[in-house]
């Protein structure tokens, strides 16, 4: 398993690119340092980074209400990283779909 896990392409996160266009946010592997981060997506998507910032998301225990009973689970736990590239860099996330 590699660094990058997956690019995070949500409703907030699509928010984040607009409101600052050369900011992207990826799900990593929880064992990466920032400085493993900066060069998998250097070498993944070919545009130099500047910042990377990362947060830490720890599971929550869910549960549901079902006809057999309640039914508990636990959600993973992520690393997030939110990437910050050289004015004029852009990573196209739907380029080779």
């Amino acid at each position: 398993m590699g660094i990058i896990i997956k690019p995070i392409v949500t409703e907030k996160q699509t928010a984040i690119t607009k409101k600052t266009p050369n900011r992207f946010g990826f799900r990593v592997s929880p064992e990466a340092n920032k400085l493993e981060i900066k060069k998998a997506v250097e070498e993944m998507y070919k545009v130099s980074v500047v910042s990377v910032n990362t947060m830490n998301y720890s599971g929550k225990v869910k549960s549901r209400y079902t006809k057999s009973g309640v039914v508990t689970g636990r959600q993973d736990s992520y690393k997030k990283a939110i990437v910050t590239l050289k004015e004029g860099d852009i990573v196209d996330f739907f380029s080779n779909i």
